[in-house]
């Protein structure tokens, strides 16, 4: 009699030893799966919530805020404002500052608690795909991927996203997966969980519909299957009617900005891809070019191995095509869009394909049926990738491409009574709101755009200016003027940009001859904020 029959009691028979064993060998299971999906999203609560305060309010983060916490009729006219873009992220956002006030870690934990999220997601996609090393390493991966880790840290609706579309593509995974629950009773809830996740993905941010031609290239030649999951689609249309309606109304202007892609765009985009980099929001490192060659060089040869296994006709490659179709349409989707119609090919509206750039590198690089060379130096490469990414990681905690706070603070602490402030755009000024008050500084006088500070008002994409006239009947009683601004339109970019700058320059131009010229303080770099204190009657 085996050890195990001797521990059942005596009147088991063989069939409760056996089943014993494989009570235990499923516990033993699910423990191992568990730790595989637990590990890297603990990992990842690390290291989102490290210095999660540290960083300055951006300018957009700035635009969330005060979005969210409008209230009634003043809510809903921001969201329409925005064309609906992000408007499930910001209800949520305001619910949260109601109840916990508006401090960054309130503000930014849905982004904290989302990338997290993600993170597992991409482990439970790894196990139902491949098995638990795969899971173990893309989840891994994904931990200390600088984006994922920066939008974790943000008040934006890019985090969320990201996570429904992770959820969206396990139910996808669940029903389209041959011999998956597609055609089943059960399939129901997948179905469910589908339109569900991919509604609530497209409320986080519009740019989530780039991952749905992903999908439908998957069950191009499903028959049955394709059908159901266009009927799934019709579903989340209409979920998504109010966005629709929204967008219509608000047009492509919110996208002005964005010029056709250029060599510099496209590599800030392969940077956020292989997590390299996060230009402009941080600056190059030592480590960005060895790692955006390294990740590219193995998704290269993943990419060629997957290819030559399913044209041989190889079983299990219908997971890795799907994570190649995942990975390459949504970009080739976007980078195409943005010449025939709107541009919209910039880093952040491709980070969905993150989680299978990380699924693809751990599937490769754990590989069973590696040469032991091979294996040795998939080993190596691992050891390299995770720790380039963890040195672009620490290199970004603390810093502030935008740095708001420190902004303020300097105007703040050499303000004296008499001063006005004039913001362009506009949008600054919210900005500058939330830190004066934290504050609870006394500022200087508004004029552009005229409003009492406490007042919380969004004034998103207002590139209003001021005429000779107007600047001085509603300046009248100002000594000295400072002048704050940021994004104030770029010198290669679509013409609605130009206009904006050349409003901009012929405001400071107005400015300066009724108060006088004055250097130019700049702070942060990745939209840099402009500081002029003109001296005015004041003599400086």
């Amino acid at each position: 009699m085996t050890p195990l029959a001797t521990e059942t009691p005596a009147d088991a028979g063989p069939r409760s030893g056996s089943r014993s064993l494989r009570l235990r060998a499923l516990a033993g299971g699910r423990w191992g799966d568990l730790l595989a999906v637990g590990l890297p999203a603990l990992l990842a609560a690390v290291l989102s919530f490290v210095a999660i305060t540290a960083r300055s309010l951006g300018f957009d983060e700035a635009a969330t805020v005060t979005i969210a916490s409008q209230h009634g009729s003043a809510l809903g006219s921001a969201l329409a404002h925005d064309g609906g873009n992000m408007s499930g992220y910001y209800l949520l956002e305001h619910v949260l500052i109601g109840a916990f006030g508006n401090g960054l870690l309130v503000v930014r934990l849905v982004s904290a608690l989302a990338t997290i999220a993600t993170v597992a997601l991409i482990g439970v996609i790894g196990l139902r795909l491949f098995d638990r090393t795969v899971a173990l390493v893309a989840g891994g991966l994904a931990a200390v991927s600088l984006p994922l880790v920066f939008w974790a840290q943000s008040a934006r609706g890019y985090a969320p996203m990201v996570t429904f579309v992770c959820a969206a593509f396990l139910a996808f995974v669940a029903l389209a997966r041959p011999g998956g629950s597609g055609m089943s009773p059960a399939g129901r809830r997948h179905w469910v969980a589908y339109v569900v996740f991919m509604t609530l993905a497209m409320y986080s941010s519009f740019v989530a519909v780039l991952v749905v031609p992903a999908q439908l290239v998957v069950l191009a030649r499903r028959g049955r299957l394709a059908v159901r999951f266009l009927i799934a689609l019709v579903a989340v249309a209409v979920l998504c009617i109010p966005l629709v309606v929204l967008a219509t109304g608000r047009g492509s202007g919110q996208l002005f900005w964005l010029p056709r892609p250029t060599r510099k765009v496209e590599t800030q985009v392969l940077q956020l891809l292989t997590s390299a980099g996060l230009q402009p929001n941080f600056h190059r490192t030592a480590a960005t070019t060895a790692l955006l060659i390294v990740t590219i060089a193995a998704l290269l040869a993943v990419a060629v191995v997957i290819w030559r296994r399913a044209r041989r006709g190889e079983p299990e490659q219908w997971g890795p095509l799907m994570l190649l179709a995942w990975l390459a349409v949504p970009v080739v989707l976007a980078w195409l869009a943005s010449y025939v119609t709107q541009p919209i090919f910039l880093p952040r509206n491709v980070l969905m394909c993150l989680a299978p750039v990380a699924l693809l590198l751990a599937l490769g690089l754990s590989d069973r049926r590696l040469p032991r060379v091979a294996a040795v130096a998939a080993v190596a490469a691992l050891v390299a990738l995770v720790g380039l990414r963890m040195w672009q990681v620490a290199a970004s905690y603390g810093v502030s491409p935008e740095p708001w706070q420190q902004t303020t603070a300097y105007v703040l602490d050499r303000a004296q009574p008499g001063d006005c402030i004039a913001f362009y755009p506009e949008d600054a000024r919210m900005a500058f709101q939330y830190y004066v008050g934290a504050r609870g500084a006394v500022a200087p006088r508004s004029v552009l755009p005229v409003a009492r500070w406490g007042e919380v008002r969004p004034y998103v994409e207002r590139y209003e200016t001021l005429s000779p006239n107007q600047i001085a009947a509603g300046s009248a009683g100002c000594l000295r003027m400072w002048f704050v601004s940021s994004h104030e339109g770029q010198t290669d970019a679509p013409a609605a940009s130009l206009a904006n700058r050349a409003r901009f320059l012929k405001l400071r131009g107005d400015l300066e001859r009724q108060y006088g010229r004055a250097p130019i303080r700049k702070f942060g770099y990745a939209s840099a904020i402009h500081v002029q204190l003109l001296p005015g009657r004041g003599g400086g």
